[in-house]
């Protein structure tokens, strides 16, 4: 680790900056202000190419050299963009300056004041953060999911055959299959994942206070509704709020937040049923030769991974809470408390991330250890009494359910012995008896779609 790393505050910064350092693309200061300068460049060209072309619309012979100017964002660039901040102390103006520094540079100085013309800082910022949350999803966050998925459905297939005990309240019942207990994971994740790419970007864009004011008494003869709507979708890939105040209403956005905790608390689910079956012996892991599993008990291998994707996994969802349910609320047409929060979007993406990262890291650790599972099986004789309790239902034995019942609960020992004898009782046919020998613990795995 660098010194600086070694000094961050925040861990996605220090210790794991390495394992998330691509969402610093997108939700950086850096990247941020790379952003508004995209959006600020693209309103311009727009403007050119649409309503104002008679007003500016030599710009378009050069928007190939002003796209360069976001396409080739520099540090040094965004150092430059700092220091005009520092001098006039805001942000988005600072874009504002520097990109008129770049069109003097270009010979378009005659064009400068139609940059951010009849816009408030809040068209930059609900426009670039959504470009920038677009951005990320689709090229970071989508593939890592869908690649974690992938992983749960190689593990799925591959353990189809596997009966297991399963377990509800604690307790031993109905034997399950490990193949299907991961593709009950699998469909959670895939609804929610189609719910997440489902919801629309929306972005605000109309003026100080959403109603084009400035715009509308400037050039009246246009339709700068419709404008917004096409610079919106055309330009940026997003879709424009009709309705709105100084700032987005953030509820498509908050959609977001809260699709991305559901899928984390599915996630923390996980993580805990495989870590109780590591408990359980169901899982053993493979072993680091060079790793150290506790600085005193030199036998240990622990489930590291699935502990730390749990806890990752919760901080982000502390956070994605907030973020949902702070944002949509802003009193009258604007409060500033929208500004400091919408910086923070990062930090629950790079906890998911790195939280994800660690799933799939355990995952490819595990493997199956057959014979304690089966012995489980074997010791738990009595979860075939509701197999054979509905037999003798469906053929109006009298009472089966508390025959069973008297048979198998309490302290005594269930197994292969005990419900045979129990079988060789009953006053039916020596076929249904046979019939009811023929039931197991590892054949007693019900039926269910392929997977």
């Amino acid at each position: 680790m660098s010194a600086e790393s070694l000094k961050a505050i925040s861990p996605v910064d220090g210790r794991y900056f390495e394992k998330v350092k691509e969402l610093s693309t997108y939700f950086s200061e850096y990247a941020l202000i790379k952003y508004r300068i995209r959006v600020e460049i693209e309103y311009l060209i727009a403007l050119a190419e649409g309503p104002l072309n008679d007003r500016i619309g030599d710009i378009q012979s050069k928007k190939n050299h002003l796209r360069a100017v976001y396409e080739n964002f520099s540090l040094e660039n965004a150092s430059r963009v700092k220091a005009i901040e520092s001098e006039i102390n805001h942000d988005v103006k600072a874009v504002e300056y520097f990109i008129k520094e770049k069109l003097e540079e270009l010979g378009l100085s005659q064009n400068k004041e139609f940059v951010h013309f009849g816009l408030t800082s809040q068209d930059i910022n609900n426009t670039s953060i959504p470009v920038s949350i677009k951005d990320c999803l689709d090229q970071v966050i989508y593939p890592e999911l869908q690649t974690l998925i992938d992983k749960l459905k190689e593990l799925s297939k591959k353990w189809k055959d596997v009966t297991m005990l399963a377990r509800t309240h604690g307790q031993a019942a109905s034997p399950t299959n490990l193949g299907k207990e991961f593709a009950v994971f699998i469909e959670r994740i895939e609804v929610q994942f189609d719910n997440l790419k489902s919801i629309e970007n929306r972005v605000k864009f109309g003026g100080a206070t959403g109603n084009f004011n400035a715009h509308h008494v400037a050039f009246p003869e246009v339709n700068w509704p419709e404008f917004g709507n096409t610079f919106a979708e055309n330009y940026l890939g997003l879709k424009r709020s009709q309705f709105t105040t100084q700032i987005e209403h953030y509820d498509q956005l908050a959609a977001l937040f809260d699709n991305f905790s559901r899928i984390n608390t599915i996630l923390i689910d996980l993580d805990r049923d495989v870590w109780q079956y590591i408990s359980m012996g169901y899982f053993t892991q493979k072993v680091n030769k060079g790793e150290v599993g506790s600085s005193a008990m030199p036998h240990k291998v622990n489930p590291i991974d699935f502990e730390n994707s749990e806890g990752n996994l919760g901080i982000a969802n502390s956070a994605f809470n907030h973020l949902s349910s702070k944002l949509p609320i802003s009193r009258l047409q604007r409060d500033l408390t929208d500004s400091t929060v919408l910086r923070n979007i990062g930090v629950p993406m790079a906890h998911s991330l790195l939280a994800w990262k660690s799933l799939k890291k355990g995952l490819d650790k595990i493997e199956i250890n057959r014979e304690n599972i089966s012995a489980d099986l074997e010791a738990n004789w009595a979860v075939v009494a509701e197999a054979i309790q509905t037999i003798l239902r469906r053929e109006n034995y009298p009472n089966p359910y508390e025959s069973l019942k008297d048979l198998t609960r309490g302290s005594k020992e269930i197994n292969k012995k005990t419900i045979h004898r129990f079988i060789d009782t009953l006053n039916v046919s020596e076929e249904i008896k046979e019939e009811l020998k023929k039931i197991n613990p590892e054949n007693y795995s019900g039926v269910y779609p392929d997977f």
